[in-house]
């Protein structure tokens, strides 16, 4: 691992930023970056370079809200780019970093570094998912956002799969994803939302 050092008197903390897909989690975090950069504080932002459904290098909100970002395809690539200037450092998408980050985010604010995390705390079938959990012990600030479900119109702490595949991830948005309540949520893939998504199919090999 790349070598960050500890700062002496310079406090260091980490913020998560939790919650389903469609909940704002990305939003909030430009917006704590930005507010960052009026308080003339340096900021690197980083996003995985697997999200590509928006932009290439930007961190994007669902209401298209954007901002600047590194494409790191690795945690550890995180920590090799950084700049030892560098006051916030900003990370999106948690999910597709893996438990690597976790080590990452800790070396970050041991060095002194106010570190912005936003990331998805469960999967497609509800279960907690990782590095958010072991983030979420670490951090010394979390914020859990609520979308609004797509079949109720109540809050919603789910992230409903819409489209067929056991792959952990499955990098999508609207079409292949929604949000759900606790009530609406089913887990893995809706039975209804399968057979209206594979009757075309069945219709054209026909």
């Amino acid at each position: 691992m790349p070598r960050v050092d500890v700062v002496t008197g310079n406090l260091g903390w980490i913020e998560v930023i939790c919650g389903p897909m469609f909940s704002g989690k990305s939003e909030e975090l430009i917006r704590r970056l930005r507010r960052a950069m009026i308080a003339r504080k340096r900021v690197q932002a980083f996003k995985p370079a697997v999200d590509t459904r928006y932009s290439e290098d930007e961190i994007v909100s669902h209401s298209d809200s954007r901002l600047k970002a590194e494409v790191v395809s690795s945690a550890r690539e995180i920590l090799e780019r950084m700049d030892w200037r560098t006051q916030v450092a900003g990370i999106d998408e948690s999910n597709f970093f893996g438990n690597e980050l976790v080590d990452v985010a800790s070396r970050l604010a041991d060095s002194g570094k106010q570190v912005i995390i936003g990331g998805l705390d469960t999967d497609y079938m509800g279960r907690p998912f990782h590095p958010m959990p072991d983030l979420l012990c670490l951090a010394e600030s979390i914020t859990k956002t609520l979308a609004i479900c797509m079949r109720c119109g109540n809050p919603a702490k789910h992230t409903q799969r819409l489209v067929e595949s056991d792959d952990l991830i499955v990098v999508g948005a609207e079409g292949v994803y929604e949000a759900r309540c606790r009530r609406c949520f089913e887990p893995g893939i809706p039975k209804q939302e399968y057979l209206d998504f594979a009757r075309p199919l069945l219709k054209a090999k026909a």
